[in-house]
């Protein structure tokens, strides 16, 4: 039998999907919302699903390890929201450039770290 999922990583990573859809439905009729609400609108999914990555590693009192790669990944969305919500273009590259980094070494980490399978013998 499975353990229950924990309810509040579950409950913010559903908060964000409902954020990242009400961003897209707004997409639908540009020009309505003001501008900073639709940056705020794109920041908030990426904040929620940050928490709920990291919540999630610590409800389940993963070890070390996995805490550091949520960490990781929480950071990379962080970044990400901070820039959407940044008025500065420079500070706004800057911190996608962080993200997409973080996001990159989040990648690596998993296909540098999947257990070799072995040939096939024949």
């Amino acid at each position: 039998m499975r353990p229950p999922r924990p309810v509040l990583p579950v409950a913010l990573g559903a908060l964000a999907l409902a954020g990242a859809a009400l961003l897209l439905a707004t997409d639908a009729a540009p020009g309505r919302l003001p501008p900073r609400l639709h940056d705020l609108l794109g920041a908030l999914p990426l904040e929620l699903v940050a928490v709920a990555c990291f919540a999630r590693e610590l409800a389940r009192r993963s070890g070390a390890g996995a805490l550091a790669k949520a960490t990781l990944a929480s950071a990379a969305f962080l970044a990400w929201a901070a820039s959407q919500l940044s008025t500065e273009a420079h500070a706004a590259a800057v911190l996608d450039d962080i993200a997409i980094a973080l996001f990159v070494l989040d990648a690596f980490l998993v296909v540098a770290g999947r257990p070799r399978v072995a040939p096939p013998t024949g």
